[in-house]
């Protein structure tokens, strides 16, 4: 088969793969500008309730670029079909069907020392290069990765708000966790992430250790969000207190779940999540 050839034949395997009309998608492609919207969001600040700020008092934002109609769809196909089947590592927990904030926060439950750290602009630091040679590494050709690539970037880059963009950014970061995997393996320790936020813990100090974790993310092409890099014991992790023995949701949540105890709520999401984290410490933590 000639290249002409296996470049149609690699397009219409995609297009089978999603179940859409091959003519729909080139047109989509060929106008996608106009298959986004875009706008600046306010980058909240959790400890404070306000908003994150740079030196000079100017508020962060980020861009939130939500995909549309018929992309949006496509988008979806692409996760379904072809993103939720390949199989990540148990220490990935955002955007894992059965796993959760909760999940990535488990397995450090009795570690005395923690270890915490975020990805600096994760999902713009995400490119289209980054994204097509993932999907290379993962084995697909050269024309079935250029077209999951154009229909799930934008202004080369991922975009905040589409429904592949989480299971796309586990894909590109896979090769760097599997080299902090190898790494917390070697030396006893236990590794999570939750999208961009990355957790360590030990029962024994790994402090002289730090550098090298942070040079693997740093070397592999992204960036650590340093302000939010702690290390130290009974951590809030991912939005749930650990302990020794245990896990629960802070006091604000816990607060609000008791506000939906004493109006009767009908409808208690509070209480919900509260419950599902603590019964979680009916079960044997894994790592």
């Amino acid at each position: 088969m000639n290249s002409l050839l296996f470049e149609k034949y690699q397009f219409k395997l995609f297009c089978s793969d999603i179940g859409c009309d091959p003519k729909k998608v080139r047109f989509i492609v060929d106008n996608i500008d106009s298959y986004y919207n875009e706008w600046l969001e306010k980058k909240p600040d959790k400890k404070n309730g306000g908003f994150k700020t740079f030196a000079d008092g100017t508020i962060k934002t980020r861009a939130i670029r939500p995909s549309l109609k018929e992309l949006k769809f496509i988008q979806q196909r692409i996760k379904d079909r072809i993103l939720v089947p390949i199989k990540l590592p148990r220490h990935i927990h955002g955007g894992v069907k059965k796993r959760s904030n909760i999940s990535n926060a488990k397995p450090h439950q009795g570690n005395k020392y923690q270890f915490t750290t975020d990805l600096k602009d994760f999902y713009p630091s995400v490119k289209y290069d980054k994204i097509f040679d993932a999907f290379l590494k993962l084995g697909f050709s050269n024309h079935y990765s250029h077209w999951v690539t154009k229909l799930t970037s934008w202004k080369y880059e991922l975009p905040q708000g589409a429904p592949t963009s989480t299971h796309i950014s586990n894909l590109v970061f896979l090769e760097t966790d599997f080299r902090l995997i190898d790494y917390c393996n070697l030396h006893s320790l236990t590794y999570t992430r939750y999208i961009d936020d990355l957790t360590f813990s030990s029962q024994t100090c790994f402090k002289e250790k730090l550098n090298t974790l942070l040079d693997i993310v740093t070397t592999s092409g992204f960036k650590v969000g340093y302000r939010k890099t702690w290390y130290a014991g009974n951590q809030n992790i991912t939005g749930i207190d650990v302990f020794n023995n245990f896990i629960d949701a802070p006091n604000r949540i816990k607060e609000k779940a008791e506000l939906e105890f004493r109006n009767n709520s009908e409808y208690k999401p509070y209480s919900v999540y509260v419950n599902n984290i603590r019964r979680t410490n009916k079960q044997k933590t894994s790592r």
